[in-house]
């Protein structure tokens, strides 16, 4: 099937370059050997390259005009999970996994690179973007504040998923990642004996309160058409059965695909709080830490996706997200700036639907590896001349 797609040298090359990373993974900011491999492939492509610091790498190959860009990104970091796939090219470094396809899509990117680097002239000049730190939420961050959306007209990404069978690639307007902010609250009561409970402002019982409250958010407030999550994940509290506790900690996350909603969201969470501790007599802190925000594709950057994808599997090999996705994805960064799209790659393994990316026993099919490679080629080429024509035409 790859043979469709790219010639069987260069997916030989890829699949080589993703079971090495795979066999070594690290984690965000850590990426050290990654990036090693990463420069020493492009140097063998003479594709021009910088590292980025403290990891990751930018590289660029020029076109028939000197600005604006075309960026395309991939991810680079793993995570700190256990590999239990079985595969003769597992992880060798304990605790540490490529559980989330990031291996697929830095040899994707590289794939990509190739297929570029034999063109006499591209369109326009590609900037490649080897980004650190997906998975700790603030390498794109970083990579912005030095730059690398400089000259950049668009920016297109994407991200393997088990969800969908290999030769297809899943574009859709509107939001396609939800936002991942965090909170913690820490409840500060009255100790007392478990004998005596009116003596006592009890964290356990305010903190149950807060628990219960935070669940009618989604349910009562926020309209049901838009996709939205509040989960408390953590609540600490209480040292002895006797003992009332006096204090308690949560902590939990919130996930938005509106920034409106996401607004809402944190407000409801701050008031509920303050709420509740006037009315136990208890003294409440609530903090809300912004992580990513959502990514949202507009209607003009998914149709410019969907012209590319048909010259790669054709129309009948795009499809739609068919259901809302409420993972975070720190895309959504480089989004608030610049036009772009976030696709999604086809990749499931027969017989192992079931593990989803985080898992432990997550993998998937390495097909997917050309088709993301020959997209990313076809942007360019799609993109690239309607960016040129309109810059030709600015300047007459």
């Amino acid at each position: 099937m790859s043979q469709t797609w790219v010639d069987p040298c260069c997916f030989e090359k890829m699949v080589t370059i993703r079971r090495d990373l795979h066999q070594h993974p690290e984690l965000s900011w850590e990426e050290n050997r990654t990036t090693d491999k990463i420069c020493e492939r492009l140097k063998e492509l003479g594709i021009s390259y910088s590292r980025s610091k403290p990891t990751g790498v930018v590289a660029e190959i020029p076109g028939s005009i000197k600005s604006p860009y075309i960026a395309l990104r991939a991810d680079i970091d793993a995570l700190p999970i256990q590999e239990e796939t079985g595969l003769s090219f597992s992880s060798t470094h304990a605790g540490v996994m490529h559980a989330c396809a990031h291996d697929g899509h830095t040899s994707m990117l590289l794939g990509a690179a190739e297929l570029l680097s034999k063109e006499k002239e591209l369109p326009v000049p590609v900037r490649l973007i080897f980004q650190a730190a997906e998975e700790h939420g603030d390498g794109a961050k970083a990579l912005m504040e030095a730059g690398v959306l400089e000259d950049v007209a668009m920016i297109f990404g994407g991200h393997l998923d088990r969800h969908y069978a290999p030769g297809s690639i899943i574009i859709s307007s509107g939001p396609v990642n939800a936002s991942t902010d965090t909170f913690d609250i820490e409840i500060c009561g009255q100790g007392g004996h478990a004998a005596r409970p009116h003596e006592s402002i009890d964290a356990v019982v305010v903190g149950s309160l807060i628990v219960m409250s935070i669940q009618t958010i989604v349910s009562r407030e926020i309209n049901p058409a838009h996709p939205s999550v509040v989960s408390i994940s953590t609540f600490h509290a209480g040292t002895a059965s006797n003992v009332i506790a006096g204090q308690a900690k949560l902590s939990g996350t919130i996930r938005a695909q509106h920034p409106e909603v996401r607004k809402h969201l944190q407000q409801a969470i701050v008031r509920i709080c303050n709420s509740i501790a006037q009315l136990h007599g208890a003294e409440i802190k609530t903090r809300i830490y912004e992580g990513t925000p959502p990514v949202i594709n507009t209607l003009e950057m998914a149709n410019y996706a969907r012209r590319a994808a048909e010259k790669v599997v054709g129309e009948e090999g795009i499809g739609e997200l068919y259901t809302a996705n409420m993972g975070g994805e720190d895309f959504g960064h480089y989004l608030e700036e610049v036009s772009g799209c976030y696709v999604r790659f086809g990749s499931q393994v027969d017989g192992k639907e079931g593990y989803p990316a985080h898992s432990s026993k997550f993998d998937f099919d390495e097909e997917a590896l050309a088709v993301g490679a020959s997209y990313y080629y076809q942007l360019v080429q799609t993109v690239g001349k309607k960016i040129q024509e309109k810059e030709l035409a600015n300047k007459e």
